[in-house]
């Protein structure tokens, strides 16, 4: 998701590598800190690939910034993994926050409402935390407090997101 991250902040404008780790920190820095270890070589690996590249402007002090633009390939590649998000940056909560993010750089009503869609279809689908042999476990099958209150957030999250995706398909289909 990182990846991701670089390339639909980048999409946006450019900015210096330190910028984009507080605007990332500031997406996904609650649930997984970025840090410079990772930061960089994905970066590296994104310059590589061809799809950003740096240069020098003039810092606060001595040092120059190396500022981050987004290539046309790198554009490209947003793009289609907006349009076709791997299976865990749908089923992940956190994958798809950042998903969501930048959905909106998609262009296509249609092509947003089918990634809402492969989400509503994975909440469809019997799951839990917890199973008795295969079986999922509903909250008020579970005899720990501290289970069943898990299981009865995650539900009310659930109906919450479940709601919010209907709507938002809709609105996307009159549009």
């Amino acid at each position: 998701m990182l990846s991701l991250s670089i390339l639909g902040f980048l999409y946006e404008r450019p900015m210096h590598a330190y910028e984009l780790r507080r605007h990332i920190s500031g997406l996904s820095g609650h649930i997984r800190p970025v840090s410079d270890g990772a930061l960089y070589p994905a970066i590296g690996r994104l310059e590589k690939a061809g799809m950003l590249t740096r240069h020098e402007e003039p810092g606060s002090g001595a040092t120059p910034r190396q500022v981050l633009s987004l290539t046309q390939a790198g554009r490209d590649e947003l793009l289609r993994r907006l349009a076709r998000p791997a299976e865990l940056e749908i089923t992940d909560r956190n994958s798809f926050s950042i998903l969501l993010a930048f959905l909106g750089y998609l262009e296509d009503p249609a092509a947003q409402a089918e990634v809402l869609r492969r989400r509503l279809a994975f909440y469809e689908e019997p799951a839990s935390y917890f199973y008795d042999e295969g079986r999922p476990l509903r909250a008020a099958e579970m005899s720990d407090r501290f289970r069943k209150g898990m299981m009865s957030l995650a539900a009310v999250t659930k109906r919450a997101d479940m709601e919010w995706l209907r709507q938002t398909i809709t609105d996307l289909e009159g549009t």
